[in-house]
């Protein structure tokens, strides 16, 4: 799955602010984090549950900087 988001109040975009973040569902979003961390990459957000719901989420940050979130799989 691959969710796309939509930045509320921006009427223009500059080359690399294109788009808040990019989320893609994962099996299990711990494991994925330890596995990530373990590689060496920057964890943004710790994996738990959204604000508004139980969806697990967390944050990475990709080599240019950018925010990629991993979802658990959604009941």
């Amino acid at each position: 799955m691959l969710e796309l988001t939509y930045n509320w109040g921006v009427d223009h975009y500059d080359l690399g602010n294109g788009f808040g973040h990019i989320a893609i569902e994962v099996d299990d979003v711990y494991q994925a984090v330890e596995e990530i961390r373990a590689r060496g990459s920057k964890i943004i957000r710790e994996a738990g549950p959204m604000n508004a719901g139980t969806a697990i989420i967390v944050f990475v940050e990709d080599p240019d900087g950018y925010q990629i979130g991993l979802l658990g799989p959604r009941g």
